[in-house]
């Protein structure tokens, strides 16, 4: 007879004892995957974003032919903003697209994944259209069941406003492509109208609506018409702290400027622009146009005869664009039309200042506190 092994004495001890026996760590569930990766999107880390929602997709959906289900929804609408972010449009209407076929009515995952199509359509145009009036119908049925289901609206007053804003910047968003790839339509000016008169009316307190009004009006040449929109869309929002929600994002505030400056409201947009590198100073838009902006006003000053402000307007410009050109090379910026506006200027302030003395923002904001002083000493 074969003799047994011995059994290990202590080991026999320790499970006497009840001693706890060595487990593997469990393995995060798709739900906490999907948690981990909406996190790491939320604070900039993309790429580990990506690695999160893959794995839970790979535990949703084992092998490459198995069929997506609806419980793969929530992490292809994520691939797909996550690829947004990092870049590369082509995987995220992949993702979106993998999401639309599952869920082509929206009744399950509801209208981001049509709204991002719009956006990221290649054909552009009608298209996009159709893809931003698929999200507002989708949007619009949520609301009017959330409105007709619950007895007391209070509860989900946050949630309607939030798909009314959707809805309102959807809305924009028809009237935009009608202001650009269909501006040739006969019904262009029409549609456009009947987009943001929808808008205004569904959010009336959301910046974006009046912003799009004023760019319509701008277009129309009705300028009065365009600088009271703005003034409107700024209102709601400038004196706010940054992180609320009502704060129009970067990317919005980076086209008010622009239209402010079309407007000729030059103070204004310098005001948004100072703001927005006060947020984020990593923005090459936000530099150059804050350059052009102060070169701008530079030009009104010297016109007064206000030689002295419009030098230090000048200095202030050629810093906020050495600090947008330097930008552009550490981040490999693309826009080519910016870089050569931007040198252009460049050229012309080193020309009338000479050489640059990398002081020159430091001695406009001495002159603003100078003033201050002065006026404190006139008080007294």
């Amino acid at each position: 007879m074969a003799k047994t092994k011995p059994q290990d004495r202590s080991s026999k001890k320790s499970a006497k004892n009840g001693a706890p026996k060595s487990k593997e760590k469990p393995k995060a569930s798709p739900t906490e995957l999907l948690v981990e990766a909406a996190t790491l999107l939320q604070t900039s880390q993309p790429e580990e974003a990506l690695v999160a929602v893959r794995r839970a997709l790979n535990i949703l959906q084992p092998t490459p032919t198995s069929k997506p289900s609806a419980a793969a929804l929530p992490a292809l609408n994520l691939l797909g903003e996550i690829n947004v972010e990092l870049g590369d449009p082509e995987s995220a209407r992949e993702a979106f697209g993998t999401a639309i076929a599952i869920d082509p009515e929206g009744l399950n995952d509801g209208a981001e994944k049509f709204l991002w199509m719009a956006q990221l359509n290649d054909e552009g145009g009608a298209e996009s259209v159709a893809w931003f009036e698929k999200g507002v119908a989708v949007l619009k049925r949520e609301i009017g069941e959330l409105e007709g289901k619950l007895v007391k609206k209070t509860d989900v007053t946050e949630l309607l406003e939030e798909k009314k804003q959707k809805v309102a910047n959807s809305l924009c968003g028809i009237a935009e492509v009608y202001m650009t790839d269909l501006s040739w339509a006969e019904d262009a000016e029409a549609r456009c109208e009947a987009a943001i008169t929808e808008a205004l009316l569904v959010a009336t307190n959301n910046p974006e609506p009046l912003q799009t009004l004023a760019s319509i009006r701008i277009s129309q040449l009705r300028h009065d018409d365009a600088k009271a929109a703005l003034a409107r869309s700024m209102e709601l929002w400038k004196d706010l702290d940054p992180d609320d929600p009502k704060v129009p994002d970067y990317s919005t505030r980076i086209s008010l400027s622009r239209l402010l400056m079309e407007s000729e409201l030059e103070d204004e947009a310098i005001e948004v622009l100072e703001r927005l590198v006060g947020e984020n100073d990593g923005s090459v838009e936000a530099w150059y146009l804050g350059g052009w902006c102060l070169h701008l006003l530079a030009g009104k000053q010297k016109t007064k005869g206000e030689t002295d402000t419009a030098t230090s307007l000048l200095r202030a410009s050629r810093d906020w664009l050495e600090n947008c050109l330097k930008l552009y090379t550490v981040l490999e910026y693309e826009d080519e039309r910016l870089k050569e506006h931007a040198d252009e200027i460049m050229k012309e302030l080193n020309d009338t200042l000479g050489p640059s003395t990398g002081e020159e923002e430091e001695e406009w904001e001495d002159d603003g506190e100078d003033d201050e002083d002065d006026e404190d000493m006139d008080g007294t």
